[in-house]
């Protein structure tokens, strides 16, 4: 059985990965603040998600160097794992908009 920790960054994983493919080009385009919105709704999405299972448990989990709870713990690795895609994204867009 896999970790709390690993189900959750796959969880982030996935929806940051349908969010940059699919979602993002088809409604937000080359609109930097339609995508910080899109980005919110797709994060408070991780969020609910991850809440539902982990809400009022006293579950811990590993930030290296930190035990953080459920919220901090997914918020985290959200961001983290968002940052590599964020910026292929981004110069993708920057290089087809002058091209």
């Amino acid at each position: 059985m896999q970790s709390p920790e690993f189900a959750i960054m796959l969880l982030n994983s996935a929806i940051l990965l349908v969010a940059y493919l699919s979602v993002y080009p088809k409604l937000a385009g080359y609109s930097l603040n339609k995508v910080a919105w899109l980005d919110m709704a797709a994060s408070c999405l991780a969020l609910i998600i991850v809440g539902y299972k982990y809400w009022g448990t006293e579950q811990g989990f590993s930030l290296i160097l930190v035990e953080a709870n459920w919220f901090w713990f997914t918020l985290a690795t959200y961001m983290v794992l968002e940052i590599p895609i964020s910026l292929w994204y981004f110069r993708k867009l920057l290089f087809n908009k002058h091209n």
